[in-house]
């Protein structure tokens, strides 16, 4: 990856926020070498990191306070504390034999698994477990528990609280009061329901749009993250010197350090790939502006940074964030992340501790078998008993400083029960506030808009009066897909809010979903944009949008073909190629994720009653926007930077267009060229290998694996372990796959020239059937039987066969959304290798006929 201009504008940042630096201004040190999990990288780049000079200091009498409560404590309440399952994982009666430290509510996660859990069943389970928590009768233990939550743009998990905008919008805003007052107001609504702590902010600096979770990303300038990062902290936990953890305050996290918005191609979870003056002066700027506001907790990424595993990394963890950077609070993981360092599972990975992670988040059963096993590996000396007892003060520390063992039980709390705090009118007026100012002009051609309320106004598109499409993920359920406007009650979608001025000011209205219409309308005003996703269900391919379904497009044109001026609303959580679209609209705005206070939009792009301005356009492009679908990585300060519309752009009523009417429509042929390895030498990321059998699975961590019916082992081809070989015993249907964790958008491989290429050697018979296949779900599969080219194959020789994936497209596989890529099961036995696999849009080679 090439390195950005924006170096020195970092460390003028840097030292203009009022950090203690050493030698910030030398020349930038090679990237540190990736190391063995736990283990620490060679220091040869611990200057970049800033000492920082933290607002909330050490109290001696806290510190000896937790001291005697720690010369109490056994081993196993210890272990305890740094143990943190899921609601839906464990009971009150685990919680009161356990006494863990916290615990969490996923997405999609709710009291008694119902989504509409009242308020009042959220405090009761939060009573419950506290109540449990503190009672000794079972585990000797009175240390009161903390509940934590992804409350990432409102109390998103509640039915009826309020929806802000999501982060990419607040960033085009580029607004920190407006940032802190949507904390406020989150965290009124968290402490109502008697949760303690929240996963938020997010300070991700995304690099490459294709990632799922761009839109947490508040801009691709890590000026705006810092600003915010500081912005939202104090909102949420109030300022240091004020009102600090108050009853009215909840605990913060800065997630997920560190690099996350910087994987190579924007694979979820994937690997940074940057050097480590790139990784500070780009990607660790939210937690220098969130540390230095008081932030208590960081999360720690899934990401690797140089392939080193973040939750692994003793470098970035200890060495950075607590010894040079100064944090005192804990470090909490994500989902089970320490089960994805090399060597660990969900249930055993004492290297996870050993690194600096304080906190095991854990959910699934998983959380039992890991308790045991830290007890265990301590008394073994596999953890050394100082880091256990370090990361329990550090906890003890934090709830302390958040008073927890002084504050009432979660039901007696001053905002707990206050229902009317859930989507409060004056959170849903910051909310609607906060949507204006995210909005960004893209196109006004003839100054279209602002509209006139009096007109006769046609409101079409999929996103019109969808106040689920328009909230995005991380919405009620954790993919924010399932809902319906009757989930959001008070919300307002963007037809709705429309709907309400246009009559109001003595227009008329209708909503259409196909664009008809009874009578010709003055104007049509169309919302469209992507659907909701979360984390990896967002990775993309490449940025055209829609790319392989035109039925927008479609709808555009028609609306234009009848000579009706156009209002594109596009919904999306990252910029997108959108060139066909912008052809086909008047105007175009980007609304990014606006969130349940849909009317914000109306308040901009209607003129009032009497034909005044209500609110100008003031939110300008946190993020540059693509100039072609190949395009992902365009950012400000790259050396080539070439965007359709730069970083900073935004049209206020009155200004020129700049965007022609005839933008080129070519999508660079994005097929054309397109490769995609899935095995060479290795599995490559995003795939992995998995071995099946029976109706079971498991990840291949192992030069040599048996599982069940098949074995796997390496084997030396051209180079040093570069093939596997895979043996079916045939005593029950085995396989192996090459998976992804999220689907994976394979749309660049739609053509009919496309296929599937492995590079197989069989020694052997071969048993009548071989399905070699792929799938995107359990209703959306697809295989060919490759046994008779297998077995007309000369034995131990390699040969490449060829599958045309029209053929699998013909039996309903769908390139959008694929988990595994490449799979091959048999029930009978079968000696096969395999030295390569990738997709390639377009071969000349004869592929195997469709079966």
């Amino acid at each position: 990856m090439k390195l950005k201009k924006i170096t020195m504008a970092m460390l003028i940042l840097s030292a203009s926020s009022g950090l203690a630096l050493t030698a910030c201004g030398d020349a930038p040190k090679p990237a540190a070498t990736a190391q063995a999990p736990g283990q620490t990288h060679a220091k040869d780049g611990i200057e970049i990191w800033p000492t920082l000079n933290l607002p909330v200091a050490q109290d001696p009498a806290m510190e000896q306070a937790i001291t005697a409560l720690m010369a109490k404590m056994t081993l196993e309440q210890k272990i305890a504390q740094m143990i943190q399952p899921e609601i839906r994982d464990i009971t009150v009666e685990d919680m009161r034999k356990y006494g863990f430290g916290s615990y969490l509510n996923g997405g999609g996660a709710f009291p008694n698994d119902n989504k509409y859990a009242t308020p009042a069943d959220w405090i009761a389970l939060a009573e419950a477990m506290y109540q449990a928590s503190i009672d000794d009768s079972l585990d000797g233990s009175k240390i009161p528990t903390m509940w934590g939550t992804d409350a990432v743009h409102g109390h998103n998990n509640v039915i009826g609280a309020t929806i802000f905008p999501h982060n990419i919008g607040l960033g085009a805003a580029n607004n920190p009061a407006l940032i802190e007052q949507i904390a406020e107001a989150t965290a009124r609504e968290v402490m109502a329901t008697g949760i303690d702590w929240v996963f938020a902010p997010t300070v991700a600096v995304v690099r490459d749009d294709r990632w799922g979770r761009t839109y947490e990303s508040y801009s691709e300038n890590p000026q705006i993250v810092h600003d915010y990062a500081a912005a939202i902290v104090r909102g949420l936990q109030g300022a240091a010197d004020q009102d600090f953890l108050s009853e009215r305050r909840v605990i913060s996290t800065v997630k997920h350090f560190v690099g996350d918005g910087g994987t190579t191609g924007g694979v979820d979870q994937g690997n940074a790939e940057v050097s480590e003056a790139e990784l500070f002066e780009i990607h660790a700027q939210g937690y220098v502006g969130g540390l230095q506001a008081g932030a208590q907790t960081v999360m720690a990424s899934f990401n690797s940074w140089n392939g080193s595993k973040i939750h692994g990394d003793r470098y970035l963890l200890t060495d950075v964030l607590k010894d040079r950077m100064g944090f005192d609070g804990f470090v909490v993981g994500d989902w089970n992340g320490h089960g994805q360092i090399p060597g660990c599972t969900n249930d055993n990975c004492a290297q996870a501790a050993n690194a600096g992670l304080d906190v095991y988040m854990v959910p699934t059963a998983a959380w039992k078998p890991l308790y045991y096993n830290l007890i265990a590996q301590v008394k073994q000396g596999a953890i050394p008993e100082e880091r256990i007892n370090d990361a329990v003060r550090r906890i003890l520390r934090v709830k302390k400083r958040a008073g927890l063992f002084e504050k009432p039980s979660p039901a007696q709390r001053p905002l707990a029960g206050r229902t009317e705090l859930i989507g409060a009118a004056e959170h849903r007026a910051v909310a609607r506030d906060a949507v204006r100012q995210s909005l960004v002009l893209l196109k006004n051609h003839n100054q279209l808009l602002p509209l006139n309320p009096q007109q006769r106004i046609l409101v079409t598109g999929p996103g019109a009066d969808n106040i689920g499409q328009q909230a995005g993920g991380w919405t009620i359920s954790w993919q924010g897909t399932g809902n319906t406007n009757a989930d959001f009650p008070g919300g307002t979608s963007i037809y709705g809010g429309i709907a309400r001025q246009v009559r109001a000011a003595g227009g008329s209205v209708a909503l259409s979903n196909d664009g008809s219409f009874t009578e010709k309308p003055d104007v049509a005003i169309v919302v469209f944009g992507e659907e909701p996703y979360a984390e990896g269900n967002g990775d993309l391919d490449n940025l055209e949008f829609q790319r392989g379904n035109k039925a927008d497009l479609a709808l555009l044109q028609q609306l234009k073909a009848q000579g009706i001026p156009v209002v594109s609303l596009f919904i999306s959580g990252r910029p997108m190629w959108v060139n066909p679209e912008l052809n086909a609209s008047d105007a175009f705005v980007a609304v990014w994720l606006p969130g349940s206070e849909g009317e914000g939009v109306a308040d901009v792009i209607l003129r009032d009653s009497t034909g005044a301005v209500q609110h100008d356009f003031t939110g300008k492009l946190s993020f540059s926007w693509p100039a072609t679908p190949q395009q992902a990585t365009v950012n400000m300060g790259d050396t080539d930077y070439q965007p359709l519309l730069p970083y900073g752009f935004g049209l206020r009523y009155g200004d020129a267009d700049q965007l022609a009417n005839n933008l080129s429509e070519d999508s660079g042929d994005a097929a054309g060229s397109a490769e995609q390895v899935i095995f060479e030498r290795a599995p490559r990321s995003p795939w992995q290998l998995q071995l099946l059998s029976g109706s079971e699975r498991v990840a291949v961590t192992s030069s040599v694996q048996e599982f069940g019916a098949i074995r796997s082992r390496t084997f030396d081809n051209q180079v040093q372990e570069d093939a596997r070989r895979f043996e079916f015993s045939g005593k029950a249907n085995a396989g192996f796959s090459f998976s992804s964790t999220f689907p994976r958008d394979l749309r660049a491989f739609v053509g009919p020239e496309s296929q599937l290429a492995v590079k197989v050697m069989r020694n052997g018979p071969v048993p009548d059937s071989v399905l070699l296949g792929m799938n995107c779900g359990a209703e959306c599969q697809a295989s060919q039987n490759i046994a008779a080219a297998l077995a007309a194959m000369p034995e131990d020789e390699w040969q490449t066969l060829q599958i045309s994936l029209s053929c699998l497209q013909a039996q309903g596989l769908n390139l959008t959304q694929v988990l595994n890529v490449f799979t091959i099961q048999s029930e009978g036995a079968l000696n096969l290798s395999l030295a390569d696999a990738r997709l390639l849009a377009t071969s000349t080679a004869t592929a195997l006929a469709c079966q």
